[in-house]
């Protein structure tokens, strides 16, 4: 939190390459060894609109049912109503730190994957929370940011009595 590259609206990708092949691997190493449900591509360093994300069983979110493997590059998110849910988040980029964010509970999300073939999808719950969270990151957006009651905002060992877990 703080670097000027997580402030600033990334760039949209052009090239379907072995560089791009290269960013994803290190994307995906990176949110694995940390234990995050996904990570976007300003989090290590480059101003691209490419987000991936994945939760199988992740010590991070226990409650949570799985969301598939994704490389979303270049996505466009259309919320599918008003109805939000309020749920807890954390951040690779704010570590140790939660907040209560509300999220639109039901969306679509397009774009497309690492090699240029379309992706069209509608989601909600927990899913339709990660895949928001990452792409607000292309548009230099960290979570502390949606918090609207800064009461729900801490670290997650003050805060343990607080959260309960995300639906399923």
């Amino acid at each position: 939190m703080g670097s000027p590259i997580l402030k600033q609206v990334a760039l949209p990708v052009t090239r379907f390459d072995a560089e791009l092949e290269a960013l994803i691997t290190d994307m995906d190493d990176t949110m694995r060894a940390l234990s995050g449900a996904g990570i976007a591509a300003p989090q290590i360093g480059v101003s691209l609109r490419i987000v991936i994300f994945e939760l199988r069983e992740n010590p991070r979110y226990p409650h949570v049912a799985p969301v598939p493997y994704t490389v979303l590059v270049n996505p466009v998110l259309t919320p599918l109503g008003a109805e939000e849910d309020q749920g807890w988040e954390g951040c690779l980029s704010v570590p140790g730190l939660r907040g209560l964010v509300p999220r639109f509970h039901r969306l679509r999300y397009q774009g497309v994957d690492q090699h240029g073939v379309a992706i069209d999808r509608t989601v909600e719950g927990f899913h339709a929370r990660v895949v928001q969270h990452e792409v607000d990151h292309l548009d230099g957006i960290l979570f502390p940011q949606r918090v609207r009651d800064m009461r729900n905002f801490g670290f997650e060992d003050a805060l343990m009595g607080q959260m309960t877990p995300m639906p399923d």
